[in-house]
């Protein structure tokens, strides 16, 4: 085909601006704090426009031309507006653009513009070029695929918008590009509605910045071949021959202009500001580019006033101030990064304005947030409620500084649900899916440190990438300077630490919230998993919610027992129960590693309804009863009765019952000896509280020589009566151990009572020295119950129980209740405690350790 002449001469505009005529906000911030929708005058947004090279301009305004009328006279302007209209059933909003009107069809427009099946009749008649404003944004809440779908049959040119989400317009490109004879029909005979021209099934695209701010005019916009004469684009319009250019927006623009507007509210509200201050400075230059930065001897002479002003403020201010603190960290934020710096000087910078501004907004409230928490963590350790209620009022103006960005990806996520809705519906797939695929993110407070939730998530990662499920643990590590986003794991760098004086080896991390924030919502998770209810749990729980996806809880750690034993206080056992059911009573799922902490958390007043008991499996090729080795030789105990533990050591595990247990059975038995495998706090007392007995602290141990631990040992021990399950008590298991455990607690449902060990009541050393040397004198039973016990615990695999527990994560977050087993209340499992016979025989001792 030959190019002509007026295919290589085209031109652009911007096909939707609005100036400060639209008045009334969309958004509920701007609503609350009475600000108008835009403050940019007409003028500004025409000398923009051109100057960025738009060929013709005009404004848009809501239901109003003053905005156009003002610039009408120039050239290349002309007068249109942004109509909004209803479907009548149910007053479901629709935007309309019409373009170059006069102001006769502006007020004909206005009387009938309350019905949408009004309006578009009028326009047609009338001949208005007319395009259907970001056709799956539901402006009031209402817009159903249902809506859409009669809205393709009333409007033939639609607009990808230029501040709302690319998915969203990508979505929109897909449903138009696949619109066939056969859907135009389909529709029309299913919602009563006539098509409008020959071909209604080729929808035309074009594209505008829909800019509020004066900060994105011309972010999208269309080009058009031929002569830059409305005539030319009406044509090009009605004909499809337009061009869309420029890039969508991110959650990230919108709340940069959602700053902007609020800024230039808050100036013509405030009167003279102080505009030396280097704060003010840098808000300028990022938020209002109409402010021209100040120059002569009357600005001179200013900003000596203004440092007057601004000493005299510093002298008289509360430095513990919300307000105070919050310029002083913004001031130390912009001098410590040198893009900023030039930014507040009025130097160009190369970075987009909506970047710099997220990464300032992001640096000084990680900065305020590190302040808060901290102060408020060190009030609850205190006790200082009032403390606690000041520190928790000030961090209001935390949420303030935060809301734009928390605003904007809540309304970047409905959107793209929106819009994944309308592609099911007209038979596309999301793009990105996997049939019956999951993306998840799973949030921890732990995850380098030596503890079993650690443990865990770890195994389950490695899992994960074995078998191609795509699940990210998402932690704050400690020593972190900066972000490690690797495959399977994204470690960000904590913006401080408090540590626990209970647990001196374990500090609380506060991570970037809104750095976080933003990796999340570019990641578009299905659904985030919290394995800790720690910071980082809280972040994860408020990112879900943001985002507006499932969150789901793992309840791993019994805290409030913890709480209890360190602080022998019933009220603060109390106080973290409160905090535990408010957590994760707001989860969608809770995941229970028992039924006896599924009935737990039901008796405390979690909805039953919503917790799973998810399968729990071991590594049975890691952990045999032949991987003895030379552990045991090397340290001279190959030939004594081994009694294992294996865990944190920690008193909230009972060690002191187990210690004193040991003393018992060691009296009747002196060739007993006691193996500690493990590190923690409580180390240095249980070994001076044994140190006239035969213990031996090995210290953390993994791989091969835990292994061998476990292999060479004759029994296992376990007195905790808080564990919500405990993974060393099915690999004892499959090393051929029986095992010793309490009837408190998730590990009792790990074993078969009898059968594979005994239970024993929690915190009584003489039952649980009484089960030890039952099983030490009876050796043909201990033999038997070693040949159960590796048979039990191999039956699951950790691979099948990950599969199986995965399908139970991609169930839940689908809505397939009827395949996933929900808790039901009821008695806790497992038999009475106490040292119970075997109710089946086996093979002798030396064939237990072959098995």
């Amino acid at each position: 085909m030959t190019e002509t002449a007026a295919d290589r001469q085209r031109f652009c505009i911007d096909l939707h601006v609005h100036s400060r005529h639209s008045t009334r906000p969309s958004q509920w911030v701007l609503q609350r704090m009475g600000c108008p929708e835009s403050f940019t005058a007409p003028r500004t947004i025409y000398d923009t426009a051109r100057a960025l090279g738009m060929g013709l301009v005009t404004i848009t305004d809501h239901n109003t031309i003053a905005g156009a009328l003002e610039i009408a006279h120039l050239p290349g302007a002309f007068v249109s507006e942004e109509i909004t209209t209803y479907f009548p059933e149910d007053r479901c909003k629709l935007h309309v653009l019409a373009y170059d009107i006069t102001e006769a069809q502006h007020a004909d427009i206005q009387r009938v513009r309350g019905d949408v099946f009004e309006l578009v009749p009028y326009l047609r008649a009338q001949g208005i070029v007319h395009v259907l404003a970001h056709p799956l944004f539901a402006v009031n809440g209402k817009l159903t695929a249902e809506h859409f779908e009669q809205a393709l049959l009333l409007f033939n040119v639609l607009e990808l918008n230029g501040s709302r989400d690319e998915g969203q317009n990508r979505a929109l490109r897909r449903i138009v590009g696949g619109l066939g004879r056969e859907d135009v029909e389909r529709l029309a005979c299913k919602h009563g509605i006539a098509p409008f021209g020959d071909t209604p099934w080729e929808k035309a695209l074009v594209a505008g910045s829909d800019d509020h701010s004066s900060l994105g005019i011309a972010r999208m916009h269309t080009s058009f071949p031929g002569p830059a004469t409305v005539n030319t684009l009406l044509r090009g319009l009605a004909a499809g021959e337009g061009l869309v250019q420029g890039e969508a927006a991110t959650p990230w623009n919108m709340a940069h202009n959602l700053c902007g507007i609020a800024y230039q509210f808050y100036k013509s509200r405030a009167g003279r500001l102080p505009e030396s201050h280097l704060c003010l400075r840098y808000a300028n230059a990022l938020l209002d580019p109409r402010a021209r930065r100040p120059r002569g001897f009357g600005h001179r002479l200013r900003a000596l006033a203004d440092r007057a002003r601004l000493a005299a403020f510093s002298l008289a201010a509360d430095k513990n101030s919300t307000s105070a603190m919050l310029l002083a960290e913004a001031g130390r934020v912009i001098r410590a990064d040198a893009a900023m710096l030039d930014a507040a000087r009025g130097r160009n910078a190369s970075a987009k304005p909506e970047d710099s501004w997220r990464r300032f907004v992001s640096r000084v409230a990680d900065r305020m947030l590190a302040r808060f928490a901290g102060r408020t963590l060190a009030a609850v350790q205190r006790a200082d409620i009032f403390g606690l209620l000041h520190e928790v009022a000030q961090a209001g103006s935390l949420y303030a500084m935060l809301s734009p960005f928390l605003i904007s990806c809540g309304l970047f996520a409905s959107e793209r649900a929106f819009a994944r809705q309308c592609l099911e519906a007209f038979g596309h797939a999301p793009a990105r899916h996997k049939p019956g695929g999951l993306k998840m993110a799973h949030f921890t407070d732990t995850f380098a440190e030596v503890n079993g939730v650690a443990r865990t998530i770890q195994q389950q990662i490695a899992l994960a990438e074995k078998h191609g499920k795509d699940m990210t643990v998402v932690t704050c590590g400690a020593g972190l300077e900066a972000d490690d986003l690797g495959p399977g794991a994204a470690r960000f760098a904590p913006i401080g630490s408090f540590q626990l004086p209970e647990y001196p080896e374990i500090a609380l991390h506060y991570p970037p919230f809104l750095k976080l924030l933003a990796w999340c919502a570019e990641q578009d998770f299905d659904c985030i998993l919290t394995a800790t209810p720690g910071p980082m749990g809280l972040a994860g729980l408020a990112i879900a919610r943001i985002l507006k996806i499932p969150v789901h809880g793992t309840y791993h750690t019994a805290f409030p027992e913890y709480v209890r034993m360190f602080t022998e206080d019933p009220a603060m056992e109390d106080t973290a129960w409160r905090y535990m059911r408010w957590f994760y009573g707001s989860m969608d799922t809770i995941y229970a590693p028992s039924r006896s902490t599924a009935q737990d958390l039901a008796q405390r007043g979690i909805g039953a309804e919503r917790i799973v008991v998810h399968p729990r499996g071991v590594d049975a090729e890691r952990f045999r009863p032949d991987r003895q080795g030379a552990f045991f030789r090397d340290l001279g105990l190959e030939r004594q009765f081994k009694l294992l533990y294996v865990g944190r050591v920690s008193r909230e595990k009972s060690l002191d019952v187990l210690a004193e247990a040991f003393r018992l059975v060691h009296a009747h038995r002196p060739d007993a000896r006691l193996v500690v495998v493990g590190d923690g706090p409580y180390l240095e007392e249980m070994r001076a509280a044994t140190a006239d007995l035969p213990v031996v602290f090995t210290g953390y141990l993994s791989g091969e020589a835990l292994a061998q631990a476990y292999a060479g040992s004759d029994l296992f021990v376990f007195p905790s009566a808080t564990d919500t399950f405990g993974n060393v008590v099915l690999e004892a298991q499959a090393s051929g151990l029986p095992v010793v455990v309490t009837s408190a607690g998730g590990p009792r449902e790990a074993m078969q009572p009898g059968r594979t060990g005994l239970v024993v009541e929690p915190g009584d050393p003489a039952a649980l020295a009484m089960s030890v040397l039952d099983l030490m004198l009876d050796r043909q039973r201990l033999a038997d119950m070693a040949v159960l016990a590796r048979k039990h615990a191999a039956q699951t695999s950790f691979d099948q129980a990950f599969l199986r527990t995965w399908d139970i994560y991609a169930s839940t977050v689908r809505g397939e209740a009827d395949t996933t087993p929900t808790f039901q209340p009821g008695p806790p499992s497992g038999p009475r405690p106490g040292p119970v016979r075997p109710d089946a025989g086996g093979p002798a001792g030396q064939q237990a350790r072959a098995a």
